[in-house]
């Protein structure tokens, strides 16, 4: 486990140092190459100078990407004109795993409480939790949670149940499960997305 969880970062300057700034520039332009059936048609310059443009987008990109979440484009919105990122790790984000759903089921735990939950580390992060519907569009550009799993965005009906939702790839098939949303395990986190 690394000294600072995204949902312990206590930082107002959502800024990088120069040198951060290309150390993550050069990993993603590195996964972007070699990763192009997810974004076929994009261009690497264009992104970049979009990037660069946008200093808090890159800050939480660095967030995604030091909790082990490799972040990739998987789209580009023609009406906004924005990059989509989601989180592409083969296996699910190791530095966000073992964290119940939200910070009610947090707070709702008596004993042998995580570290954190998925919904505050997202917003300290500055991304979203991918929606189900999100999932399974990321799962059409690989194999991802082969042995793990994610927690998804939950609908509030059933969040208000007590419930969360979680989903992962077995047998070559995408599963939607649910837990209470104060379980967490040590194969569980959660996957994000970014707009940039």
């Amino acid at each position: 486990m690394r000294a600072t969880r995204a949902g312990n970062i206590n930082s107002d300057k959502k800024d990088l140092s120069p040198e951060q700034r290309e150390e993550l520039l050069r990993a993603l332009k590195a996964r972007f190459e070699k990763n192009m059936n997810r974004h076929k048609g994009l261009e690497w310059a264009k992104l970049q100078a979009k990037l660069e443009a946008n200093a808090e987008k890159l800050w939480s990109l660095n967030e995604m990407e030091k909790t082990g979440g490799e972040p990739d484009v998987v789209g580009h919105d023609k009406k906004t004109g924005e990059y989509i990122f989601y989180d592409c790790s083969a296996e699910s984000p190791k530095d966000r795993r073992s964290v119940c759903y939200d910070r009610e089921a947090l707070e709702s735990r008596k004993e042998n409480k995580p570290e954190d939950n998925a919904i505050d580390m997202a917003a300290a992060m500055g991304i979203e939790l991918l929606t189900e519907e999100q999932y399974r569009e990321l799962q059409k550009l690989g194999n991802f949670d082969t042995k793990t799993s994610s927690w998804v965005k939950t609908p509030s009906a059933i969040r208000k149940l007590g419930g969360a939702l979680f989903c992962d790839r077995r047998y070559d098939t995408v599963f939607v499960y649910h837990n209470g949303a104060e379980s967490y395990y040590a194969a569980r986190a959660f996957r994000g997305s970014l707009r940039v």
